[in-house]
């Protein structure tokens, strides 16, 4: 047989059918041209194929981690959760049940369909973070009574998936952009899940400054991990609208400082060491947006007082809303789940209520974290209310030894609220058991003639009593980790702790019901010197994370606890780019 023969035979028997491939024609003449053909050929099925793998959208979506745990008990030191992780399993906070379902679909102002869905597999499991009622032993609150935002939600108690599918096919350079944010969050996200599978003692993280340790953590390491994690990652957009006072900036020296230096703290915070800086001037890059107004501010300026009217100041919040929504697409493309106010006056919640997404889907960083007035600790975040007298903030902390506090309990504070009027009934002047000295309670210390005053009584005191008063929040429970005296919470369990979802309080506090208040010297009493002696060394460990600094923030203090607090809700939030 010629050579040209056995050449045609054999290329026409390897060439592919032109009905398969239209726009490929291959010759017999060309044993390399076929050869080629073949090569691009599966060059662009692997391409097509690794294409749909990879693309987020093709994928279940809610396979945030690679391979998750199926078990789900609930407990910060095993830090698991109900679904939405790969078919099981573990997710970053308790529950998502405060996202509320409005109708099937709607579009939002930009014209997107909006699809906000939450997967569960159903069943109690109580998350990622176990929180303030179950660390107590406290049955949860029922669900909160709120505003619905416009956002259907289905499904369970889990990872919340906002989705914007515009008309428009092209991708757009911001979607490039969050899906980059998304995909840092879940290498986040499963960093964390590998420190909380480690159930052996593991080594401790390199950290020049601090390393979290010992059982006034949940689990030390994960929060480290954690920590660590949003040091690298997280960036925050603080929107530029606005005019002072009541935006971009705050009270600095009240019962309500943490809301000023917080707001402070964010507008001036400059380049930090190892570009540990957290905020960021480009908003394509922020996790987070920071909504910079001031409800102590929005009292002092807007407000008419003695009305009773917050009216104006939910108009001004709604109105600020309203502008950013139109000026910008981050408010829609996530119905401000990634966004977050802060707010430490008694009427934030109710400010909040001015914008239905702003109350049922952002971030509520308040002190005010009332679970009875919908604060909902899985999406709110609970502030510490610190009264700072002066910039000096170093010489409002410190205190003596166990042996050196002659008094067991001491509390001095106007009498008002559901708690206080029996605390003060029981043990006050004039009470059951008043005069007692070992319980120390008053409404008023007296003044002049060498009487100590009121951080000297704490000071001299074992048990700082904490009650709530108007509201659930004092800023008697800092103080008191200022002054190295152990707090004793005195509620029925509405209030949610400040950063409960890391600390354990149970470990450097205890907490009382009012039906307890008749035994609190009985209860009080039976703490034994050793364990005293035990839960006062831990209250000076974990105030580190209570400072407020006269300066820039410090690692660890109450400025990066807060932002920690909203790092792991934004963790529970994946929003998906437009399709």
């Amino acid at each position: 047989m010629p050579a040209s023969a056995a050449t045609t035979t054999t290329t026409s028997s390897a060439a592919p059918s032109p009905s398969l491939l239209p726009c490929l024609h291959v010759h017999a003449h060309g044993r390399a041209s076929a050869a080629a053909a073949c090569c691009l050929l599966v060059l662009v099925t692997f391409l097509v194929v690794a294409a749909c793998w990879w693309d987020p959208r093709t994928r279940e979506a809610s396979s945030w981690f690679l391979s998750p745990p199926r078990s789900a008990p609930s407990s910060f030191s095993s830090l698991t959760s109900a679904g939405g992780v790969g078919g099981g399993g573990e997710h970053l906070l308790a529950t998502a049940s405060s996202y509320y379902s409005a109708a099937a679909g709607f579009r939002n102002s930009t014209g997107k369909e909006v699809h906000q869905e939450v997967r569960g597999h159903g069943g109690d499991d109580r998350g990622f973070l176990s929180f303030v009622n179950s660390s107590f032993g406290y049955d949860e609150a029922p669900p909160p009574s709120a505003p619905a935002p416009a956002s259907p939600v289905t499904g369970g108690s889990d990872e919340v998936i906002i989705q914007s599918t515009p008309p428009q096919v092209e991708r757009r350079r911001d979607d490039v952009k969050l899906e980059r944010l998304e995909l840092g969050l879940a290498r986040a996200r499963s960093a964390i899940m590998e420190a909380i599978r480690k159930k052996d003692k593991v080594s401790p993280l390199p950290d020049k400054d601090y390393v979290p340790m010992g059982p006034v953590y949940r689990n030390a390491h994960v929060f480290h991990r954690s920590y660590l994690e949003m040091e690298r990652q997280l960036k925050v957009y603080v929107y530029e609208e606005g005019e002072p006072p009541v935006f971009h900036d705050g009270p600095c020296r009240s019962i309500y400082s943490t809301e000023g230096r917080f707001i402070h703290s964010m507008e001036t915070e400059t380049e930090a060491e190892e570009g540990r800086r957290l905020r960021t001037r480009d908003p394509a890059r922020a996790h987070v947006f920071f909504l910079p107004f001031s409800v102590v501010k929005m009292v002092q300026t807007i407000y008419e007082p003695g009305s009773r009217d917050m009216a104006p100041l939910k108009r001004t919040v709604a109105d600020y809303v309203r502008v950013l929504s139109s000026k910008y697409p981050y408010w829609n493309r996530s119905l401000g789940a990634d966004h977050f106010m802060l707010s430490c006056h008694d009427w934030g919640p109710y400010v909040s209520s001015a914008n239905a997404q702003l109350f049922g889907n952002s971030i509520r960083v308040l002190c005010n974290a009332n679970t009875s007035e919908g604060f909902d600790p899985a999406r709110d975040v609970s502030l510490p209310q610190v009264n700072l007298r002066s910039d000096a903030v170093e010489r409002q902390v410190g205190g003596p030894s166990a042996s050196r506090r002659p008094v067991l309990a001491f509390f001095a504070g106007g009498n008002h609220g559901p708690v206080r009027p029996a605390l003060l009934a029981h043990w006050g002047p004039g009470g059951r058991r008043g005069g007692d000295p070992d319980v120390r309670v008053s409404e008023y210390l007296p003044r002049g003639g060498g009487a100590p005053s009121y951080a000297d009584m704490m000071r001299r005191s074992r048990f700082c009593l904490c009650p709530g008063g108007y509201e659930v929040a004092s800023p008697r429970l800092a103080e008191a980790l200022y002054l190295g005296c152990v707090p004793v919470v005195v509620d029925d369990g509405e209030y949610a702790l400040p950063f409960a979802d890391v600390l354990d309080w149970d470990a450097f506090a205890l907490r009382l019901r009012v039906a307890d208040i008749p035994r609190l010297k009985e209860i009080l009493a039976a703490v034994s010197p050793r364990q005293y002696i035990r839960m006062q060394r831990r209250v000076r460990m974990v105030r580190r994370h209570f400072m407020l600094h006269g300066g820039p923030p410090r690692r660890y203090d109450a400025f990066h606890m807060i932002l920690h607090s909203v790092w792991l809700r934004r963790l529970n939030v994946r929003i998906a780019a437009a399709e």
